[in-house]
């Protein structure tokens, strides 16, 4: 027998649906993602830490799961919210249906949400905190309750909970030697480094910038991760003992890392960027790249504009957000979407290949 599920946002808007995957009632930050696959990349991305995911597009769960293409060991997000979920998944490649995949670490996973009102209500009033039950008759004024006593992104050291607990070799052999700060870094960014010929070690973000050059890195890549950059406090402190010394590359929140090390300031967008199919310009060619993105925070453009010999590289052609920037002198650059395409286009993958140029300038 299926049972209902409601949802309930810090400002009392409600929606019901019917569960497709046993978990664990929750509360999060509910966000919008506008991918039309790439459901378990998403699932898997740590950079989802305590969010409750909205899937738009309407069929989910059609090609199944397979064990390639986690982004990390196990799911991320606090809960799935679908239109329809599909069953009957057929793919060479799957191994599982999605519903045993959430369900083997207790993810709720709900279908019949209408999604696209649930969008909407969001891209108008902002991405909010929400709680998730289930049974056909909730405590509604108590489930708001909880969505507004839930803790708030806003300031809080999120990568905390999904960086790595030590260092550790992702690839022993390689000409350069990257070392990859993990504020909840995707595999497939390490893959990419893999496959230009990247020795990769993943340290924590806790690692000291003493320990960091003890490491004899060729290069350090500070990678995507959870929340508000802000919230990393002693992480931004060591990046700044490293500017200059080492060709550095940020992605996502490691680009906000990067500039906060910069002095440059963060803020939270309304609603985020979150999807396969953001269009940003390359400033230097003209071209305009189909990117994927993942943040709920953003660099200030301004801020980039002031900051001497920091030029602009990329720009959001949704809402003219800052999208990337470069430093020669100090020899790093970082970018706000996902040149690592996973799931997504890969218009930008030549933004890995920049690096190991930089990293080749200082042998």
């Amino acid at each position: 027998m299926e049972k209902a599920a409601v949802l309930v946002l810090e400002d009392g808007f409600t929606l019901r649906g019917k569960v497709f995957a046993e978990g664990k009632e929750v509360c999060g930050e509910v966000v919008f993602n506008t991918g039309m696959t790439g459901y378990q990349e998403i699932i898997t991305d740590p950079s989802y830490c305590e969010q409750i995911v909205v899937l738009t597009y309407p069929l989910i769960g059609n090609y199944g799961v397979n064990s390639r293409d986690n982004e990390s060991a196990k799911p991320q997000i606090q809960a799935l919210l679908v239109s329809e979920y599909c069953s009957n998944y057929s793919n060479w490649r799957a191994e599982c249906s999605l519903k045993e995949f959430l369900e083997n670490d207790d993810v709720l996973g709900v279908e019949g949400i209408d999604t696209r009102e649930l969008t909407k209500h969001i891209r108008q009033d902002g991405a909010m905190k929400g709680a998730l039950a289930v049974g056909d008759n909730p405590d509604l004024n108590l489930l708001r309750q909880k969505a507004e006593d839930y803790p708030s992104p806003v300031g809080r050291n999120l990568a905390s909970r999904v960086t790595c607990k030590s260092s550790y070799k992702w690839n022993n052999k390689g000409k350069y030697h990257v070392l990859v700060i993990d504020y909840g870094v995707k595999r497939s960014i390490l893959n990419q480094l893999v496959e230009r010929n990247c020795k990769v070690t993943v340290a924590s973000a806790n690692i000291s910038s003493d320990e960091i050059f003890k490491l004899n890195p060729d290069g350090i890549l500070l990678s995507n991760g959870p929340g508000d950059p802000a919230g990393v406090t002693w992480s931004i402190k060591q990046i700044k003992n490293i500017i200059g010394k080492l060709p550095i590359f940020g992605i996502c929140f490691g680009h906000q890392v990067l500039a906060l090390a910069l002095g440059i300031k963060t803020y939270k967008l309304k609603f985020g960027h979150h999807g396969g199919n953001h269009p940003v310009k390359n400033i230097d060619t003209g071209m305009v790249e189909i990117t994927t993105q993942n943040h709920g925070f953003c660099v200030k453009y301004q801020d980039v504009k002031k900051f001497p010999g920091l030029e602009v590289t990329h720009i959001n052609l949704n809402d003219d957000t800052l999208e990337g920037m470069f430093h020669q002198e100090l020899n790093c650059f970082s970018v706000q979407f996902h040149p690592e395409a996973a799931p997504g286009p890969h218009d930008s993958s030549y933004l890995f290949q920049n690096f190991i140029e930089q990293i080749k300038k200082t042998q």
